[in-house]
């Protein structure tokens, strides 16, 4: 219901929807320069990944490797890329969730 019976005010509309895509596009770029880190076999592998999803870096402990068994190293840095990417989703939650959520109340808009 908006105050007073009145029409809504289509310019206070409009400088709230580009306030919020301002805040989003701000925390887009919060993201790509914040780094998470995932890792697996306790911590024989370690994989960073921006906020965004971006493989920065991997990290392989000499202990991990052995070239009888490059399986298990292969499924040791596929989890711990896995794992920094489930951290950079939820880095993702915190800062977009809220944004998102705001815009998802306006009409055309796709969330």
């Amino acid at each position: 219901m908006i105050p007073g019976g009145g029409q809504p005010n289509m310019q206070q509309l409009l400088q709230q929807a580009q306030k919020m895509q301002q805040d989003l596009a701000v925390a887009q770029e919060e993201l790509a320069a914040t780094e998470v880190e995932g890792q697996a076999g306790g911590g024989l592998v370690k994989a960073t990944v921006t906020g965004s999803g971006e493989l920065r870096a991997l990290a392989i402990d000499p202990k991990a490797v052995d070239p009888e068994d490059t399986e298990t190293l292969a499924d040791l840095i596929v989890a711990a890329v896995q794992a920094a990417n489930d951290n950079a989703q939820q880095l993702q939650q915190q800062k977009l969730g809220p944004l998102a959520q705001g815009l998802g109340g306006m009409p055309g808009l796709p969330f």
